[in-house]
């Protein structure tokens, strides 16, 4: 497949799970990819799995806005352009509201919020520069329309990312600039694998799934490349569920992982 031949894509969270999986379908359409991340160890696995013809990494992390402009500035003097950014780096931890430490809740909103915003501000600015416009692609997560017990930090910041989606693709597109965000289900990733390899979770997550299995995270980079591509050119402001029907239903009961 080359649809995306000549295109640069950004990739937060690239070195695993659904971030990983993105870098790899997009460099597989033909794109040149980007990866940043925290971990440089990550990053370089990462670069040689998808060959370092198609892929180049540079370590920072979204909660800081500098390293966010280091980045994305990095990547147009290198590249000359960027495309498509997919933002997927994320965090979470599991706390009930009245035992909710306070810093754990606000590097969770720093990370999956803050960290999205100086994203999308400043990729979207770099697209603005050869008035080509560009695609940008959040990873929400089925916890920003469902409640998950235990896991308020985690609900709040991607519900509020949903409407970051929203009013960045209303603000953006005069400017060719479409934003999308997905919701998956669950998706076995170093993220939440906690969930995905507990029994009584799963099953849990699994009754809830019309479809009745977990994802992968393959099916979640497939639709990252259609909503990057120009097969999804009139669709902006939308959130996608890939959840296996989830969102039908209710929310999962995370707090089967104290039993």
């Amino acid at each position: 497949m080359s649809e995306l031949n000549g295109k640069v894509a950004l990739v937060t969270g690239g070195g695993s799970g659904i971030g990983l999986a993105a870098a790899r379908a997009l460099a597989e359409a033909g794109a040149t990819v980007a990866l940043m991340g925290r971990d440089g160890t990550r990053l370089a696995r990462a670069v040689h799995e998808i060959g370092s013809d198609h892929a180049w990494a540079v370590a920072g992390d979204v909660g800081n806005e500098d390293d966010v402009r280091r980045v994305v500035h990095s990547v147009v003097d290198r590249f000359r352009r960027l495309d498509i950014a997919v933002n997927s780096a994320g965090i979470g931890f599991i706390a009930g509201v009245t035992e909710q430490n306070a810093d754990d809740w606000a590097m969770t909103l720093r990370t999956n919020l803050d960290g999205a915003m100086y994203c999308v501000k400043h990729q979207a600015a770099a697209m603005m520069q050869d008035g080509q416009g560009g695609s940008i692609v959040n990873v929400s997560s089925i916890a920003g329309k469902l409640t998950h017990r235990l896991m308020s930090a985690y609900c709040v910041s991607k519900a509020g990312l949903e409407m970051l989606t929203r009013c960045a693709a209303d603000e953006l597109g005069p400017h060719r600039i479409r934003v999308n965000a997905l919701r998956p289900g669950l998706v076995p990733t170093d993220l939440s694998r906690i969930f995905a390899e507990h029994a009584k979770v799963r099953a849990n997550y699994e009754s809830h799934m019309p479809l009745g299995r977990v994802g992968k995270v393959e099916e979640i980079a497939e639709a990252i490349l259609f909503l990057a591509s120009d097969r999804s050119s009139w669709i902006t402001g939308q959130v996608l569920s890939i959840d296996g029907g989830h969102t039908l239903r209710g929310g999962p009961d995370v707090g089967l992982l104290l039993t």
